[in-house]
């Protein structure tokens, strides 16, 4: 299903929450900061998509180390993403995800 989601399908869905489910860790709510679309690369002009990139904000803890998690979400269902901790902000713990 990654496959087929595109920048605009999570760019409408800015501001809202996404509940993190794992067996290592309590369940954690998750918002969605930001959607960047990223230009096409060169090399790939009949990509099916533009790149993107997501910012989600979780709590000051636990710190989840970069790996795939499994992100609930109502209008899009279960997605399995891989998020990195990229640095904190006054509210939480900043995490990435890159599409290509």
């Amino acid at each position: 299903m990654l496959d087929r989601l595109a920048h605009a399908d999570f760019a409408r869905l800015v501001g809202s929450t996404f509940r993190l489910e794992s067996a290592e860790v309590p369940p954690v709510s998750l918002v969605l900061l930001e959607a960047v679309e990223l230009p096409r690369r060169a090399g790939r002009p009949d990509a099916p998509r533009a790149p993107f990139t997501l910012l989600f904000r979780g709590p000051d803890e636990p710190v989840l180390p970069q790996r795939i998690y499994a992100l609930g979400s109502e209008l899009l269902g279960r997605l399995e993403i891989f998020l990195v901790p990229v640095g904190r902000d006054g509210a939480g713990v900043l995490y990435e995800a890159v599409f290509n």
